[in-house]
Formats: structure tokens, C-alpha cells, sequence
């Protein structure tokens, strides 16, 4: 080990407005933010439990989708927000690995649940009464549970690959959260490579989705388009545009990580994105597959009417 080697001091997280004016204000938005995502995933949850009638399979997915963006929102906010008011910045090493590793797994699993959203809208589009069948119970087990494990294992490589770097010196992260290419930045060795590497690895995890997601939609188009029925293709639109806008919100800030240049990054611009994709997305998903779907409103309506009639 060399002279200027550390590995038992803990990160200092510079944070998200370490020069920004008016820092409290902000903060107090994310804090905000944070509690409209709890919200809505939440009720969301909640809603898709209670309602009978909404025990299918892409409900089913649409539960977990809002259990990862709960889990995903947090933890990240709450670290930064007592973090900031309190004024201790630091985090241990044993903490922060906790934190990639969860950040990771949660995004991963996400990105495959997703996809696997996208082939149950696929089926149900293109096949319908085939799709009870198709996607029997077992079968969104399966996929649920592929995502969790998917999501693990990647987390896993790339905590292990990241902490055992050796670091020097003090050991500041110009962000607000344990994310891999700022710690890999903190290290004493040339990390070209491990970036090189992680960043082929990120892009072939999102392009292999992708191509699945473009082709699921390309054939819900066609059928869409052989649709003799305006209402129910107006349904099919209506179902899918959602899922596509909640794909969309997502990939978007994946591809800037994953599939630009990493040399055309700015430390704010990474923190803007990771802000995107690990605050604002899972905030704005639930919103977007309930102001929109009937079923969910009607589900939220009979509850509070049922709730009104029991007092």
C-alpha cells in the first residue's frame, strides 16, 4: 500500500448544492418532492392490493414498478436531506457500498421490469384472449422475481468492483449519493479502464431492453393499425402511451450516462441526471398510470366514498 493510500476514512458527499444560493429553499422542494413520491407510490400500492378488480397481470408489474420507485427514491433523499440540515456530510465506506449496491439494484431491476411490462402490453395487445394464458400468475412471478435477481446480481458486480479500489487522500464525491463513476473517480489508480468497462456493460444492459421494447411496440403499432374498433384502439393507445412515457422518463437519463461520452459530462450535469432518474421519475410514474387510467381512479373513488359511508 502506498504512503498517500486510505482506506479506512469515510467519503465526504459534497452534495447537491455545495455552491448553489438559496441551498435551504431547494432542499426543502426535495423534501417535498420526496413526500408527493411516498404519496403516490404508496396509494398506488395500496390501491392495486384493496381493488379486486385490479388483480391482473399488468397491475401485478405495475405494484412492483411502484415498490422499486419507492425504494429507489429512498435511498438517496433521505441521506442527502439530513445530510444537509444537519451539516454532517460524511458516510462510511461499509454505509456507502449499502447505498450503490441498493441505487444499482433498484435501477436495474427497474429496467427490466419495464421491458417485461412492455411484453405483457405486447401480448395483451396483439393476442387478448390468449393473455390470461400467456400471463398466468406463475409467469409474472417469474418475471418479477428475474427482475429483483437480475437487478442483485449487477448491483453486486459493480459494488465489488468499484469499493476495492484503493483511494487517497480525502475522499470527496462531487455528488449527492454514492454513485459509481464518482467514487471510481476518488481512486488512486487510473480508473479508464474500470470506466471503459462499466460504461460497455451499461450500454449493452440498456440496448438488449431496448431492442425488446421497439419491437414489442413496433408489433402493438401494426396491430393498433388492423384495428377495426375506434374504442378499443383508442384503449390500446391510451395503455400503452403511458407505460411508453414512463420508458421514455426513464432511458432518457440511462442513455446520457451509459451512452455518451463520459468526457462531455460536467459533475453538475451527472448530478442533474442522477436527480432525474433518482427523484423526479419516481415521483412522476404513479401520476402518470393513474391520472390517466379509469380503473385506478375508479378504485381510488370507492375507497374514499366506502371510507365517507364508514364514518
Amino acid at each position: 500500500m502506498g504512503k498517500n493510500e486510505t482506506t479506512g476514512m469515510d467519503f465526504i458527499l459534497l452534495g447537491l448544492f455545495s455552491s448553489m444560493k438559496h441551498a435551504d429553499v431547494l432542499i426543502g422542494v426535495i423534501i417535498l418532492v420526496y413526500v408527493a413520491a411516498l404519496t403516490g407510490n404508496s396509494t398506488l400500492i395500496l390501491l392495486i392490493l384493496v381493488g379486486s378488480w385490479l388483480h391482473t397481470p399488468m397491475y401485478f408489474l405495475l405494484r412492483q414498478l411502484s415498490l422499486i420507485d419507492l425504494l429507489l427514491i429512498s435511498t438517496t433523499v433521505p441521506k442527502m436531506a439530513t445530510g444537509f440540515l444537519s451539516g454532517k456530510k460524511s458516510i462510511s465506506n461499509a454505509a456507502c457500498g449499502t447505498q450503490m449496491f441498493f441505487s444499482l439494484m433498484l435501477g436495474a431491476a427497474e429496467c427490466f421490469l419495464l421491458t417485461l411490462m412492455c411484453c405483457d402490453r405486447s401480448v395483451a395487445v396483439c393476442r387478448p384472449l390468449r393473455h390470461p394464458v400467456i400471463m398466468n400468475q406463475r409467469v409474472c412471478l417469474v418475471m418479477v422475481m428475474g427482475s429483483w435477481a437480475g437487478g442483485a446480481l449487477d448491483a453486486l458486480v459493480q459494488t465489488a468492483y468499484t469499493m476495492h479500489l484503493p483511494r487517497c487522500g480525502p475522499k470527496e464525491i462531487e455528488h449527492f449519493f454514492c454513485e459509481v463513476m464518482a467514487i471510481l473517480s476518488s481512486s488512486c489508480e487510473d480508473t479508464s479502464a474500470n470506466k471503459s468497462t462499466l460504461l460497455v456493460a451499461g450500454t449493452v444492459l440498456l440496448l438488449i431492453p431496448l431492442i425488446i421494447i421497439f419491437s414489442s411496440y413496433s408489433l402493438i403499432f401494426f396491430t393498433v393499425l388492423r384495428m377495426n374498433s375506434p374504442k378499443g384502439r383508442n384503449k390500446a393507445l391510451t395503455t400503452c402511451s403511458s407505460h411508453l412515457m414512463v420508458v421514455s422518463l426513464f432511458y432518457g437519463p440511462a442513455i446520457f450516462t451509459y451512452m455518451t461520452p463520459g468526457s462531455s459530462h460536467s459533475p453538475d450535469w451527472d448530478k442533474a441526471v442522477s436527480v432525474f432518474f433518482s427523484i423526479i421519475t419516481p415521483t412522476l410514474n404513479p401520476f402518470i398510470y393513474s391520472l390517466r387510467n379509469k380503473d385506478v381512479l375508479g378504485a381510488l373513488r370507492k375507497i374514499f366514498v366506502r371510507g365517507l359511508c364508514s364514518n
